[in-house]
């Protein structure tokens, strides 16, 4: 990979992150598909180790989690038999928070949405703080117990659980499902003393828009999903990066890590792209 330039390898991944393919960003860069892959896997783990790293003391202080669905192989539907249970094949669920005030994205995971998932994801969340925080999560039942595991009664929680009615007719003749409608989110007041105006979970639902725009295998629709589950972590590593060191919130007028922070600058792509020499495989 050290003989594609720098400047090159910062097209290609400028490029992935604005939501391009990868046979799309070989047509628009000339590189080659192999060398497109190669390249996301490298940067890719950089970013993951280098966060790993970065993202530690954090001063966050109103946080919101959330899951969003993708699918990597084949649609859980669509996974055979041989295959059925193993996690890379079929739902690919991946945890997120978000800090509501500086926008930061300071964890991830890639798993199930199952209990187990749900404890390793908000252990790793509540080892990256530094202050008392208040949470927001919707109504998933396995957060309960992983909060309390992770925080004990150190944390003020609530849950936005939302109603919904009944179902609508399909909007267009290519709709599969009825659509349900949404009537009103009910807070929970679950653990210490929440603000009441601070529950919510638009930001990081809003997170969940900008992670399908920017990542090609998250559109519901395609045929650019993820054939193996490492590329998918490498995709999200590398998005996240960008979104946190490299692109300028726009209400913020400066970056995530900025406004936390983390760093002093906006990174460019060849500062993400050049990761890969200090924070790459050994």
């Amino acid at each position: 990979m050290n003989q594609l330039p720098l400047q090159h390898r910062a097209q290609v991944l400028g490029c992935l992150v604005e939501g391009n393919s990868i046979r799309a960003t070989v047509r628009m860069t000339g590189v080659a598909k192999n060398t497109v892959v190669k390249l996301l896997a490298d940067v890719g783990e950089a970013c993951l180790a280098y966060q790993d790293e970065a993202l530690r003391n954090l001063p966050c202080k109103r946080l919101q989690c959330d899951e969003i669905w993708s699918f990597c192989y084949a649609k859980e539907k669509n996974v055979p038999e041989a295959k059925k249970g193993q996690f890379g094949y079929g739902d690919v669920w991946t945890w997120t928070a978000l800090c509501a005030d500086t926008k930061l994205v300071p964890c991830w995971m890639l798993g199930t949405r199952d209990a187990d998932a749900a404890k390793v994801f908000i252990k790793d969340l509540a080892g990256r703080l530094t202050h008392h925080v208040q949470l927001t999560t919707d109504g998933h039942k396995p957060y309960l117990e992983a909060v309390e595991n992770a925080f004990g009664g150190e944390i003020d929680y609530a849950m936005l659980v939302k109603l919904y009615g009944a179902k609508a007719p399909p909007r267009t003749r290519s709709a599969n499902t009825a659509l349900i409608k949404f009537v009103r989110a009910k807070a929970h007041k679950i653990t210490g003393q929440p603000d009441a105006k601070s529950v919510s979970t638009s930001y990081v639902e809003r997170q969940n828009l900008t992670m399908r725009m920017s990542m090609r295998r998250f559109t519901r629709l395609t045929n650019g999903f993820s054939k193996k589950v490492e590329n998918l972590a490498f995709a999200v590593a590398l998005h996240f990066m960008y979104y946190n060191f490299g692109r300028i919130h726009a209400t913020l007028r400066v970056t995530p890590a900025m406004e936390a922070g983390l760093s002093d600058h906006v990174w460019s792509l060849e500062e993400i792209a050049a990761l890969t020499d200090t924070h790459g495989s050994n």
